[in-house]
């Protein structure tokens, strides 16, 4: 990547569809000094060849099925990019459909839950690799962390390296190579953005045996921490982006 003097590093955002933004982790990213290039193939936006010229990554949830090139027919070029920025140790992110479409990507395994979604905040624990990890280190014992999916990582790719666990989903947060990070919960998400997911979706949570209703209070309830965890966790791996990202000479 070529900086241009002056100018904050940009990070590529993939948006896919409409009420899943970056939220939380956007703003914290743009405060600590990053430009976001938000994305939305879902509404016609190109997404380019490859993330060079970026100084970051950031692939966003979805509904969709992670295989799903039908519903989501961009999705081959966001494997490339994803691709692209764990080869170039570019800095990634990726959120629940996110982090499992990068688990597929890599040669990891995304299946349906047998025991319906999970929603609302559920506490997370720390695995022994999480210790020495630049972005999800400081993330403490029981964090709480928002969760809306019915799909999940059930195999990591090749040398990835598990961080975050839960009780009814093991697979929570992963590290692969240096620099590419994918988590199941939605650390960009608080109570507003999961009440309008509620409003969408909740029928069908309600038809599978989940609490829709329930599970915006538990998240409107945990804010406060949930602000002060995923802050700290955007402001880590905006560090790293800054960091790996060449001064203009």
């Amino acid at each position: 990547m070529t900086p241009i003097p002056g100018a904050a590093p940009s990070v590529l955002v993939v948006q896919h569809e409409d009420g899943t933004g970056p939220g939380l982790v956007g703003d914290r990213l743009r405060r600590t000094g990053l430009h976001l290039d938000v994305v939305h193939p879902w509404r016609g936006d190109p997404l380019p060849d490859s993330p060079r010229g970026h100084a970051g990554l950031v692939v966003l949830g979805g509904a969709a099925d992670c295989e799903d090139v039908t519903a989501v027919p961009w999705l081959p070029r966001v494997r490339e990019l994803i691709r692209a920025a764990v080869a170039e140790e570019i800095p990634l992110l990726a959120i629940c459909l996110g982090g499992q479409i990068l688990a597929h990507t890599l040669g990891g395994a995304v299946a349906p839950r047998p025991q319906g979604p999970e929603i609302g905040v559920v506490p997370l624990r720390r695995l022994p690799a999480a210790d020495a990890d630049p972005v999800l280190g400081a993330v403490p014992e029981g964090a709480p962390a928002a969760q809306w999916h019915w799909d999940e990582v059930v195999r990591l790719p090749p040398e990835a390296v598990p961080l975050l666990t839960g009780d009814d989903c093991p697979i929570q947060a992963f590290r692969v190579g240096s620099a590419a990070w994918g988590v199941q919960f939605h650390p960009e998400v608080l109570a507003d953005s999961l009440a309008g997911w509620a409003l969408t979706d909740g029928a069908e949570a309600r038809s599978a045996g989940a609490d829709p209703e329930a599970a915006v209070a538990s998240v409107r309830a945990a804010e406060p921490e949930l602000r002060t965890v995923w802050e700290a966790m955007a402001d880590a791996w905006g560090a790293l982006v800054r960091a790996r990202t060449p001064t203009a000479s």
